[in-house]
Parts: structure tokens; C-alpha cells; sequence
């Protein structure tokens, strides 16, 4: 299986997962950036997705809960289509998202994480459970 990076999207963070050979998720960091600089974020994953030789994005979708697109997920798309003007070679996908915070909350909760270590890493436990969900859909199956 190809290697595939798993990003949710915030305003202030890009929490990014990647995936091994075997298709197991991994979180990799919470990338902090300055509020609405997505250039930056976007050089810094171009440059990531080099690195590691990767080819493939699970991009976090963040629907409503009635699956109507808000803000959040509009940035979702625009920053799918500024990825794929740089590089039309990648597959991006989008991921729907809801509630992967609360997901990635619990569990740290469960593994009895402290809230300042939770703040910390929530978004790329997010990222891992994005990158997750899109390895266990068809569209997966095909890379």
C-alpha cells in the first residue's frame, strides 16, 4: 500500500498523521501556524509530502452535523484545490470529520492523558483518526 497523509485543517493548526507501508495510521505533529496563513501551510505540506515521498492526502472534511458545509469546510476545499495547483500529481481526497475531536478526545481520556498533553496533540489525534477512516473506505482499496 501507498503511504498517505491524514491532515485536519484548523485556523491555527494542521495536525498531521501519516500512514507505513502496512496502512497503519501515525501521528506525526501538530503543525502551529499563524491564524488564516495557509500559504504557509500549504509550503509546509507540499514540502512534507516530498520528504516522504508521499502521493496521497486524507484532507479532513469538517461538515455540519446536518452535512451542510460551514466556513470550516469551505477551507477544507480551497485548500484541496491550492494542493492540487501545486502539484497535480496528488490525490486528495476529503474525509468527513465530524466528530473525530470527540473521538480523538475520548480515547486520550481513556489512555488517562492530561489536558494540557490532550490540548497539545488533539489535532493530530484527529489526523490519525481522518487518515484511519479514509484507509477503511473503497476509495482506499485502490491505491
Amino acid at each position: 500500500m501507498k503511504k498517505v497523509l491524514g491532515l485536519d485543517l484548523g485556523s491555527r493548526t494542521c495536525g498531521i498523521a501519516i500512514s507505513d507501508v502496512l496502512g497503519i495510521a501515525h501521528g506525526r505533529e501538530n503543525y502551529r501556524f499563524t491564524e488564516g496563513a495557509y500559504r504557509q501551510v500549504l509550503a509546509y505540506i507540499l514540502e512534507y509530502l516530498k520528504k516522504e515521498n508521499v502521493g496521497v492526502v486524507a484532507l479532513g472534511y469538517p461538515l455540519n452535523m446536518d452535512g451542510s458545509k460551514g466556513e470550516s469546510a469551505l477551507r477544507s476545499e480551497r485548500f484541496k484545490e491550492e494542493l492540487l495547483e501545486s502539484d497535480p500529481t496528488l490525490k486528495v481526497y476529503l474525509v468527513d470529520e465530524r466528530l473525530t475531536t470527540v473521538m480523538a478526545n475520548r480515547s486520550m481520556l481513556e489512555a488517562d492523558i492530561s489536558r494540557g498533553k490532550r490540548h497539545k496533540v488533539i489535532d493530530q489525534q484527529s489526523a490519525v483518526i481522518i487518515l484511519e477512516s479514509f484507509l477503511n473506505s473503497p476509495e482506499a482499496k485502490t491505491l
